[in-house]
């Protein structure tokens, strides 16, 4: 994977995090960052640390919302805890 130390901003971040998510053919995929809404939160220093990503893929169909979360932390668990802190993820199919 990736040498997390060497992401110092979020459009390296969320590039790594497309590649990945890539695998699992997104028709919509989004991410956003929500670092600035935890100013002054322990994780919240260093650099982008707090993302929401919105993935919208067929892939997804069938699964339950469980079940879609883990194929997308599967892809990014080495991510987490540094540089991602916190992971909002929002899962749909078209």
């Amino acid at each position: 994977m990736t040498e997390n130390k060497n992401i110092e901003t979020f459009d390296e971040l969320a590039d790594i995090i497309r590649s990945r998510l890539n695998e699992l053919e997104p028709v919509t995929l989004d991410i956003i960052d929500d670092s600035h809404l935890h100013a002054g939160h322990g994780g919240a220093h260093g650099g982008p640390s707090h993302l929401t990503v919105r993935i919208v893929t067929t892939r997804f169909l069938g699964l339950s919302p469980v079940a879609r979360h883990r194929l997308v932390y599967d892809r990014l668990q080495d991510l987490i805890p540094y540089p991602i802190h916190a992971l909002a993820l929002d899962t749909k199919t078209p």
